[in-house]
């Protein structure tokens, strides 16, 4: 029977509480939400220093100053097409103008051949004109080169080379090519073979001996010359 008795009243209190609880709680909330309220429902009910303060957004940082750069045109920067004027001809030439040179002024009487002016006057005479210089033509240092065939066109006596028994025994045939110097009197000199076939060389350097040229003349002197020679050796025409 206690026992019973103790749980009812146990259970009767634990009720009680929690009513207070929640009463607590929603009496709290309420006072909560009235003081959040008021400001918005009584807004006279706020002291004046808070309504005279003015929510004020702080201004902009002033932007920098745009300075205006003014281009100042000098003289040296203008354009020299633009200061130049071009002009049309009043008058354009047809055909292309002859101009004639006029001959150089005469001697001054007087002044010739350090005559004074009343001697050059009373005589009326210029004196002598002046020789011109003679022209010497400058003397070759050496034999002057010519051709094989202006040197041939110069023969007197011409070559006539004998074929030799050893060439006609070996039928060697070819042609011989020797330089030489021919003498102011047309000799044949200081021969020097160039080439050709061995067994026919002294017969065309005997050949060359013999012969006779004309002999160079150079502004009215006579001067040697220097040549290639070519002796042909061909079987048949021996």
């Amino acid at each position: 029977m206690f026992e019973d008795s103790l749980v009812e009243s146990a259970g009767r209190i634990r009720t009680r509480a929690q009513r207070y609880a929640a009463g607590s709680f929603a009496l709290q909330t309420a006072l909560a939400a009235l003081l959040v309220l008021i400001p918005y429902l009584w807004p006279d009910a706020l002291p004046h220093k808070f309504l005279a303060v003015p929510l004020i957004a702080p201004p902009p940082p002033a932007a920098a100053p745009i300075v205006q750069q003014t281009a100042v045109s000098t003289p040296a920067t203008r354009s020299e097409l633009l200061e130049t004027t071009i002009l049309a001809p009043t008058h354009i030439h047809h055909g292309i103008p002859t101009i004639v040179d006029s001959a150089p002024p005469g001697p001054i009487p007087g002044n010739f051949l350090g005559a004074t002016g009343s001697d050059a006057l009373n005589t009326g005479a210029l004196g002598p004109p002046l020789p011109a210089p003679a022209a010497h033509a400058a003397k070759p240092s050496g034999p002057i080169h010519v051709s094989s065939g202006v040197a041939a066109g110069q023969l007197i006596v011409p070559i006539q080379p004998r074929y030799p028994e050893i060439g006609l025994a070996t039928h060697t045939q070819g042609t011989v090519v020797v330089a030489a110097v021919i003498a102011k009197d047309g000799r044949v000199e200081r021969l020097r073979v160039l080439s050709g076939p061995p067994l026919l060389v002294n017969a065309a350097v005997e050949a060359i001996r013999e012969a006779r040229y004309r002999p160079w003349m150079l502004n009215g002197e006579p001067v040697e010359v220097e040549t290639t020679i070519n002796v042909v050796f061909k079987m048949g025409e021996q």
